[in-house]
């Protein structure tokens, strides 16, 4: 296998770090707008880069990744940018003959006249309206493959596979203990990201009603997290999952719930209220006096720390996992699937944050097992259409296993 991996940020680096212990691929070039961070991403490896190789791309520029994957006759695309650039390197995959996987979909328009009950465009609609073409390709297009939209739903279609008959409601649960020492606020992912998806309307599925929405941060609910985590408070935040999941499993209800905390959806609210969170560009003056044309959130972002040089500030850990409920054998039955990653562990074994490896090992199992042929559908899936168990051996096998625990 010969893969292309666009973007060389947090996330991109630890998938490098991850993957250079693997035996899967061939070559794994490493492309990113800034060649300066993707010799870096290479460089890092030392001694097991040798199968790594780093170029400049513009991922917006479809064309040039088409070219770019033509030209190193890549097999698939792995999409590690932000979502701005889900449907460039999406087409450009379909056009050069690729397969293609991402952690994150397609961006959502809220409904313009009611967005707090009703979806506009849905997150991930844009790409599925291409599942023809794909389907006709013969190649995969495998769509939020991190680990929240990505393991989550391998343990939402695992638990409806081997644990429950019936399913009443299958919640995304994620939470954490991380502290980063010296910084007031210091998100430890990416800041574009977070804040479309905490400041989108959050959408919730029912069998009844389909997919509508709700206030941001509602619902609050205190989840207690495995580990040592223990109890965090939980809102509905817009997440893939929801989208994703009802396609292929049978539950009445699904939800996602992020532990935010109070004073991190303070500021995110401030961020809205002053119109921070914007990503139209507004004029503003440069050094010179000129006219600059900016996003709001793009200075937000470049003010803020970022996420992948936090490690070594950081402790604790976080917990990403899938909640369900419903029936097995007539009697009902509650359990939480969960994947833990300490940072002080990734940061030992990996020299990547806790948040961004725990990102980024999900996209590298999964390419394995396409590689290997396990994963061999076509067309636009999200993970939740694929066999689970392959994936979540092989996730224990990477030195990661995931867990189980009966509620009540």
């Amino acid at each position: 296998m010969r893969v292309l991996l666009v973007g060389a940020g947090g996330v991109g680096t630890a998938i490098t770090r991850i993957a250079a212990r693997r035996d899967f691929f061939d070559r794994f070039v490493v492309a990113d707008y800034d060649l300066d961070r993707a010799e870096a991403a290479v460089a890092a490896l030392g001694e097991d880069g040798g199968r790594f190789h780093a170029r400049r791309i513009d991922a917006s520029d479809q064309a040039a990744v088409a070219a770019l994957l033509t030209e190193e006759r890549c097999d698939v695309l792995l999409n590690a940018t932000d979502p701005r650039f889900v449907m460039p390197l999406f087409e450009a995959a379909l056009a050069a003959d690729s397969h293609y996987m991402d952690m994150a979909m397609s961006l959502s328009r809220p409904h313009p006249d009611r967005p707090y009950a009703q979806c506009g465009v849905k997150l991930g609609d844009e790409q599925f309206e291409r599942a023809g073409a794909w389907e006709k390709s013969g190649r995969l297009a495998l769509v939020g493959m991190g680990v929240e939209p990505g393991l989550s739903d391998v343990f939402a279609r695992y638990a409806a596979d081997e644990l429950f008959d019936t399913i009443e409601e299958i919640g995304i649960r994620d939470g954490a203990n991380l502290t980063v020492e010296g910084h007031e606020f210091a998100p430890s992912f990416n800041i574009w990201t977070t804040i479309e998806e905490c400041l989108n309307p959050p959408v919730i599925y029912e069998r009844e009603r389909g997919w509508f929405t709700t206030e941001p941060f509602s619902e609050p609910e205190v989840f207690d997290f495995p580990e040592g985590i223990g109890p965090v408070e939980c809102v509905n935040v817009e997440h893939e999952e929801v989208l994703l999941v009802p396609r292929r499993v049978d539950a009445r209800r699904v939800t996602f719930k992020y532990g935010l905390g109070e004073d991190f959806i303070g500021k995110l609210k401030t961020l809205h209220a002053l119109g921070l969170d914007s990503t139209e560009p507004v004029t503003v003056r440069g050094a010179d006096g000129s006219p600059v044309r900016v996003s709001p959130r793009d200075v937000v972002a470049a003010c803020l720390p970022d996420p992948a040089g936090l490690g070594e500030l950081m402790s604790g850990k976080t917990c990403a996992g899938t909640w369900v409920k419903g029936t097995r054998n007539g009697r009902p039955r509650e359990v939480y699937l969960y994947h833990v990653v300490d940072n002080q562990w990734s940061m030992r074994e990996y020299g990547s944050q806790a948040v961004v490896w725990q990102t980024a090992v999900n996209p590298v199992v999964a390419l394995e097992l396409m590689a290997g042929g396990v994963w061999a559908e076509s067309g636009v899936l999200g993970p939740e259409a694929l066999p689970p168990r392959p994936f979540l051996d092989l996730l224990t096998a990477y030195g990661s296993p995931w867990g189980i625990r009966e509620q009540g």
